[in-house]
């Protein structure tokens, strides 16, 4: 996020947004009431899909930075952000010119902000090293700062989200490990700022203090050892989920869809981002489908069958040779002697097997994140991962009439809550799905 590494000419941006394929495909508004369902339906459906097609874009051409522009103030798009010139699909997509001059005027005044921050970050100049004479002023800026975001955001629903992230990249910024800077700021604001509420002088100066009093010379050493292989963390999980209780709509078999939801989603979104991404997504979902037709089983070999038309490549894409990161390299997955043989040894327990079998949607959650976790491909292992889903389900006589939450939310390796969630995620569509189907 640093503005430094990343230049950007604020008087070519609506030009460079215009230019963008998204910005060709503005999606229609519907003529009805705010309060009518066909409005919230367009604004979940269509008009998400392009806003995050237009982020994609985004950052595709400026960096990973370019992403904030939807972060608006108050429950917008994402909560408590600094951003006033977007708020949400429903509100901020209207005609092709004034949307696309929302979306200039939200990335410009993202980038101001993070100018900002830069600014008021350089205004202390801090070391670690000499932290006992500095104490003072480590505090002074941290207080500087937490005052800042609270105006910026005026303290709305999630306001202390983005606090803690600014107080977190003020750390790193000086120096400090960025998984110590974050324990760091988690304990000193223990959880005291809330929603909707501007924290007063003396909880301020309190959690500036204790941020800088909880400081020590080594935070920027504190982390020199090697970063964990969340490939592992993902496997312990794995085995110490209770997927038997995962929800079972798909035990009462076939679910023939009134549409086709993960083609019309690749469709909308992958080919608002770019038209040969979608289709190559398209020719692999094609493969998919007849694949689990004919009852394949599901290893590395079927995957990159798939992959191959997913990136393009005149071959079938190898497993990958050395660790992969993800999530902005907050994610490190290890490769060894037999992680390509673990993959498909779990890959395998995605079939129906004898005695208890385990709910569907629990199976073709935990192959989603197999395939995640594994990461066996170089790139575009987030659209395996979701054609692993449907295959898994395609395989047992089962579609969905939408994937929307299956799609652009981010699960963690280590946490032992996610994939049950997704699990839920897939029944709640396969329960649409199924009610939609039985409707005349």
């Amino acid at each position: 996020m640093d503005p430094a590494r990343r230049p950007f000419d604020g008087a070519s941006a609506a030009q460079v947004v215009y230019s963008l394929g998204p910005a060709r495909r503005v999606p229609r508004r519907p003529d009805v009431p705010f309060a009518d369902p066909a409005m919230s339906a367009w604004s979940h459906g269509e008009a998400t899909l392009w806003a995050d097609a237009m982020s994609h874009a985004l950052v595709q051409h400026y960096g990973r930075w370019a992403v904030g522009w939807r972060w608006s103030h108050d429950e917008g798009d994402f909560d408590g952000g600094p951003v006033g010139n977007w708020c949400c699909p429903r509100d901020s997509i209207t005609t092709p010119e004034e949307t696309l001059a929302r979306v200039v005027a939200a990335l410009r005044e993202w980038r101001g902000w993070l100018e900002s921050l830069a600014g008021w970050f350089e205004a202390y100049p801090l070391k670690l090293a000499d932290i006992e004479g500095q104490r003072i002023l480590w505090e002074r800026a941290a207080r500087n700062l937490i005052l800042q975001v609270a105006e910026r955001t005026g303290c709305g629903s999630g306001w202390h989200g983005h606090c803690d992230q600014v107080l977190t990249w003020f750390l790193g910024h000086w120096g400090v490990a960025p998984d110590v800077a974050q324990d760091l700021v988690d304990e000193a604001i223990g959880g005291r700022f809330e929603s909707w509420t501007s924290p007063g002088p003396v909880l301020v100066d309190d959690v500036a203090e204790q941020l800088a009093l909880s400081l020590r010379p080594d935070d920027g050493t504190r982390s020199a050892e090697p970063a964990p292989d969340h490939l592992q963390r993902w496997l312990a999980v794995r085995e110490s989920v209770p997927w038997q209780e995962a929800p079972d709509s798909g035990a009462d078999g076939l679910v023939t869809p009134s549409r086709d939801g993960a083609a019309e989603d690749i469709r909308a979104f992958d080919g608002a981002v770019e038209p040969a991404r979608a289709q190559g997504l398209l020719a692999a979902l094609e493969l998919v489908r007849a694949d689990a037709a004919r009852g394949a089983p599901l290893d590395f070999a079927l995957l990159r069958s798939w992959q191959q038309h997913v990136l393009g490549t005149p071959q079938p894409p190898p497993f990958r040779s050395s660790p992969a990161f993800a999530k902005g390299g907050r994610e490190r997955y290890g490769i060894g002697p037999d992680t390509h043989a673990r993959l498909d040894t779990c890959l395998a327990e995605s079939a129906m097997d004898g005695g208890q079998p385990l709910p569907l949607a629990a199976r073709a959650a935990r192959a989603c994140l197999d395939v995640c976790f594994f990461h066996p491909f170089d790139d575009g292992n987030a659209r395996s991962a979701f054609l692993a889903l449907v295959f898994v389900l395609a395989r047992e006589g089962v579609a969905l009439s939408g994937v929307g939450l299956l799609r652009r939310i981010a699960f963690q390796a280590g946490d032992p809550q996610d994939p049950l969630i997704l699990a839920r995620y897939i029944d709640i569509h396969l329960t649409e799905t199924r009610c939609t189907a039985a409707s005349p």
